[in-house]
C-alpha cells in the first residue's frame, strides 16, 4: 500500500514542525516464478530416477526378519517419543527432558544410557555387544528458538532409538556391536565435533543417521559452514564539529559487507555467503568507534571452504585499511562444519531397506544440491564412514527451519517416517555387521576418496583457525 506524506504540526509555536513521510508500509513480494520452474523441473527429475542399488548381500534373511518384527514391536513406543519430544521442544545444549526421555525408554528395555558424556550434559551413549565391528547411530534432539522441531529432530531421534533397539536382541547372531549416541545442539552448537574431540567416536567404524526432508534421498550433499565476526574499532569524534578527528568503524563495516557482495560473484556454484550487521554505533552526532558483522560462510568442498575463508578474512582487512580503522576476525564460536563426504556402498544399502517399506530414495544429483544447509554430521564424515540420508515428512515445497516443517515433523506423515526410518536404519546396521564384504566396500570407498581427516587443525594452515 501506498501512502501520501502526512504532517505533523508541533504542539509549541516555533518549535520546528516534523515531517514524516510514508513510502510503503509493506516489503514487495519477491517473485517465484524461479521457484515454480524449479519445482517442476524438480518433479519431472523425481520420476525419470534410478534409485542405486546394492551388489552385497547383507544380513541373511532370517536375520534381517527378526530385526525388521523386533522394530515393528515398538513401533507405538518409537512415534510416543517422537510426539513427545515434538510437544517439548529443547534448544542446544540444554535437552535435558528429551535425553533423558530417550534414556528413559532404553532403561526400560534392558539398555541403560550414560546421560552425560563427552563434556557435554545433555549428550549419551549406550553400547550393546562387546567386540567385533562397531556400528553407531546418531539421535539428534534439540530444536529451533521459536519454531520448535522446525528442522525434524524428533524424528531423528525415534529413527536411531528405534534402530539401536532393533538391531540389540539379535546381537548373538549377527556379532559385532551397536552404539546409540545421543548428538547435542547441531543447530549450530557442533556437538559432534565435540563429541569426536572427546573420544566418544574412537572405538567406532561407522555411523548412521537420517534427516527429514521433502524428499527420499539416498545421498544429499550438505555445506561445510563457518562463522566469521568482523569487529571494525575506529575513533570516535563529535559528526558534527569534528568528523576530521574521527577513524568511523561504521563505514569499515559497511566497506567490508559490500566487499562480500562484490566476492559473491566469483564464488563456485553452490557456495554461500550471508550476514548481517550485528553493531554499527551508537548514536548520529558521534562517529562509531566500534561496529561489527557476522558472516556464514559455507562451500561445499572442505578446500574451497578453507579458500573462501582466506578471501573472507582478505576483504575484511582490506576495508579496515580503507577507513584507517582495526579489525579483529573471530572465527567459529562454535566448531566450524565440514560438508558431508558420501558413501555410496552404505547409501545403497539404505535404498535397498527403504524399499522394503515402499519408498525409493532418490540418487545425488536429481534435487538440486543447492537446496541444502550445513550439518556437524559432515565433520564425522570425514573421519569414518557415514549416511546421512533423507527422509520425506512434508511436500517438496516446505522448507526446513519453518513453522510448516515443524507441523509436518508432528503429523501422521512423520509418524511414518520413525517407523520406516527406525526399520531402514536398524537394516543397514545389520548389513554392516553381518556382511563382512560390505564392510569392507565401505572402507575400502572411504580410503579412495582420500581417508581420515584431521578435522581440528584441518584450518590452521590458513591462519584461521
Amino acid at each position: 500500500m501506498w501512502t501520501t506524506p502526512r504532517w505533523s504540526s508541533s504542539p509549541n509555536p516555533g518549535h520546528t514542525v516534523r515531517v514524516r513521510q510514508v513510502t510503503a508500509t509493506s516489503p514487495v513480494p519477491p517473485d517465484d516464478s524461479y521457484l515454480r520452474a524449479l519445482t517442476a523441473e524438480t518433479a519431472d527429475a523425481v520420476r525419470r530416477a534410478q534409485p542405486l542399488t546394492s551388489d552385497h548381500r547383507g544380513a541373511p534373511d532370517d536375520l534381517r526378519d527378526r530385526v525388521t518384527a523386533e522394530v515393528a514391536a515398538r513401533r507405538d513406543e518409537l512415534v510416543a517419543l517422537s510426539r513427545d519430544l515434538h510437544a517439548h521442544p529443547e534448544t542446544g545444549f540444554t535437552e535435558h527432558r528429551s535425553a533423558g526421555a530417550v534414556a528413559t525408554l532404553l532403561a526400560a528395555h534392558g539398555h541403560p544410557a550414560r546421560v552425560g558424556v563427552g563434556g557435554l550434559d545433555t549428550a549419551l551413549r549406550v553400547t550393546a555387544g562387546t567386540s567385533g565391528p562397531h556400528v553407531a547411530v546418531l539421535a539428534e534432539y534439540d530444536a529451533l528458538p521459536g519454531v520448535g522441531h522446525g528442522c525434524g529432530h524428533n524424528i531423528i531421534c525415534a529413527t536411531a532409538v528405534g534402530a539401536f533397539l532393533g538391531v540389540a536382541p539379535v546381537l548373538d547372531r549377527l556379532g559385532g556391536r551397536i552404539s546409540l549416541v545421543g548428538t547435542p545442539a547441531e543447530e549450530g552448537g557442533g556437538g559432534k565435533e565435540t563429541l569426536a574431540r572427546a573420544g566418544v567416536f574412537d572405538d567406532v567404524d561407522a555411523v548412521l543417521m537420517l534427516h527429514p526432508f521433502g524428499h527420499d534421498i539416498a545421498l544429499h550433499p550438505f555445506l561445510g559452514r563457518r562463522q566469521l565476526e568482523m569487529i571494525f574499532t575506529g575513533v570516535t569524534a563529535h559528526s558534527a564539529a569534528q568528523p576530521f578527528m574521527g577513524r568511523n568503524a561504521l563505514d569499515a563495516a559497511v566497506a567490508a559487507y559490500q566487499g562480500v557482495a562484490a566476492l559473491r560473484q566469483h564464488l563456485p556454484p553452490g557456495d554461500r555467503v550471508h550476514g548481517v550487521f550485528t553493531d554499527g554505533g551508537s548514536r548520529a552526532n558521534m562517529v562509531p568507534d566500534r561496529a561489527a558483522l557476522l558472516f556464514y560462510v559455507r562451500s561445499m568442498r572442505p578446500e574451497t571452504l578453507r579458500d573462501l575463508a582466506e578471501r573472507m578474512a582478505a576483504v575484511a582487512r582490506g576495508a579496515a585499511q580503507a577507513a584507517g580503522c582495526g579489525v579483529e576476525l573471530v572465527w567459529d564460536e562454535q566448531p566450524a562444519y565440514l560438508p558431508i563426504r558420501f558413501n555410496t556402498t552404505l547409501a545403497a544399502r539404505w535404498t535397498v531397506n527403504q524399499r522394503v517399506c515402499g519408498r525409493a530414495p532418490l540418487p545425488p544429483g536429481v534435487v538440486p544440491d543447492f537446496i541444502t544447509g550445513s550439518t556437524d554430521l559432515g565433520n564425522l564424515s570425514y573421519r569414518l564412514p557415514a549416511i546421512h540420508p533423507m527422509i520425506a515428512v512434508s511436500e517438496p515445497t516446505v522448507a526446513l527451519h519453518t513453522a510448516e516443517f515443524a507441523a509436518a515433523a508432528g503429523s501422521p506423515a512423520g509418524d511414518r517416517a520413525v517407523a520406516d526410518g527406525a526399520l531402514g536404519l536398524a537394516l543397514t546396521a545389520a548389513d554392516y555387521l553381518a556382511d563382512a564384504d560390505l564392510r569392507a566396500a565401505t572402507h575400502e570407498e572411504f580410503a579412495a576418496a582420500g581417508g581420515p581427516l584431521d578435522v581440528p587443525t584441518f584450518f590452521e594452515s590458513d591462519g584461521t583457525s
